[in-house]
């Protein structure tokens, strides 16, 4: 066999592809790094990081060009952005990311009159809007078939009935794609997508919910009472939702998993550091074989990582299903940003319990990336039929 004809993988980013990074990590060193602990503390959404963000095109950057997005429709420039905003702080970014909550069911189930009244909608970076995506429920989480959100066709119109929870920006977003049942008896096949504006009478939103991590994300429940929708609202086809949003997740766990990768560099980054300057036994503790190898272990996984979720964005870029990809990648970063997460906490010692010191606030953080967007067990079971 001749070598020298064989082509080979390259590793290297385009000129473009690193000005995208670059842009993305220097509004996260000036605008997200210096105010991430106080968001934290105080739980309130970052209003005035997103409406900086909204002016330089942060929030609307994958939404098509025709549309008034930034026109950067490729998985991969998302989440090579992506990991840099979540390197900056997890919270932040999901609220930066608050747009495309409701704009990507828009641009993968809506008709052209849909995407040319609502993208636009969503992309005023004058007028940031929050979008959100109503699909769990208390008693349907990763079991989407067992919704109990009703949809009834009155006449030209529609009529919602349920409660949704553990929404992204539920209760204050300003344009909600809501999952409904339209057929009870069929399962996976009766399922319906509707977009409703937030301030359509009977919406309401419920509880905020106090969590654990990504503190700056707001959560909420949803709350729907004889909730009228005109027809035109419906979103793709009906009974048809549920097979659109896996197609939907499909793209977007790469760049859920390119977020994981952001934290556990983030938390890398932080605690080699910290093991260079800290001197225990008259020498740094990176001197150390214990410290050394933890730190070893923690880069080789984190750019194994990003591999992984480089080749699911490459897959979905060039439209070939990333189904098995997208979920090894994101069930793999985000088990490996829980882990580097609590190994920086564990280098840093007393020090890292505390919250004078980011990385308890990474750890924190890191948890929900093996739950949203479909658990760690659900991206195996995806896996495992892909075999």
């Amino acid at each position: 066999m001749k070598t020298k004809a064989m082509g080979g993988l390259s590793f290297q980013l385009s000129e473009e592809q690193e000005e995208l990074r670059k842009w993305a990590r220097g509004f996260a060193e000036k605008e997200i790094r210096p105010v991430a602990a106080e968001y934290d503390e105080k739980e309130e959404f970052p209003y005035e990081v997103l409406k900086k963000a909204a002016k330089v095109g942060l929030t609307n950057y994958m939404a098509p060009e025709e549309y008034g997005g930034g026109g950067l429709t490729s998985v991969m420039a998302a989440c090579l952005i992506l990991e840099e905003l979540y390197w900056g702080c997890a919270g932040i970014a999901t609220s930066l990311s608050a747009a495309g909550l409701a704009g990507l069911p828009l641009y993968y189930m809506g008709n052209e009159e849909q995407k040319k009244k609502w993208i636009p909608y969503l992309c005023d970076p004058e007028n940031p809007r929050l979008g959100a995506m109503a699909l769990t429920e208390p008693g349907a989480g990763s079991d989407v078939k067992a919704i109990q959100t009703r949809a009834v066709r009155d006449g030209d119109e529609w009529v919602i009935n349920g409660r949704k929870c553990f929404i992204t920006n539920g209760g204050i977003a300003d344009l909600y794609v809501v999952f409904a049942k339209t057929d009870p008896d069929a399962g996976y096949y009766g399922v319906s997508a509707f977009i409703v504006p937030g301030d359509t009478p009977g919406l309401s939103g419920g509880k905020k919910e106090r969590k654990m991590g990504i503190r700056a994300s707001y959560t909420g429940d949803v709350i729907f009472e004889d909730v009228r929708v005109p027809h035109e609202n419906l979103l793709g086809e009906e009974n048809m939702a549920f097979f659109g949003a896996m197609k939907m997740l499909e793209y977007s766990r790469p760049a859920v998993a390119a977020g994981a990768v952001g934290v556990a560099r983030a938390a890398y980054e932080y605690a080699l550091e910290y093991a260079k300057q800290r001197v225990q036994f008259g020498r740094p503790i990176f001197k150390n074989q214990a410290i050394s190898f933890m730190l070893a272990d923690m880069k080789t996984k984190i750019d194994a990582a990003r591999l992984l979720t480089w080749r699911a964005a490459e897959l979905a870029d060039r439209g070939e299903s990333c189904a098995v990809e997208g979920s090894m990648a994101k069930a793999f970063a985000a088990e490996v940003a829980m882990e580097v997460t609590t190994n920086a906490v564990q280098i840093l010692g007393g020090y890292g319990y505390m919250r004078d010191y980011p990385v308890e606030k990474w750890m924190r953080d890191a948890k929900i990336l093996s739950i949203y967007e479909g658990t760690t067990q659900i991206q195996k079971k995806v896996i495992a039929a892909g075999l």
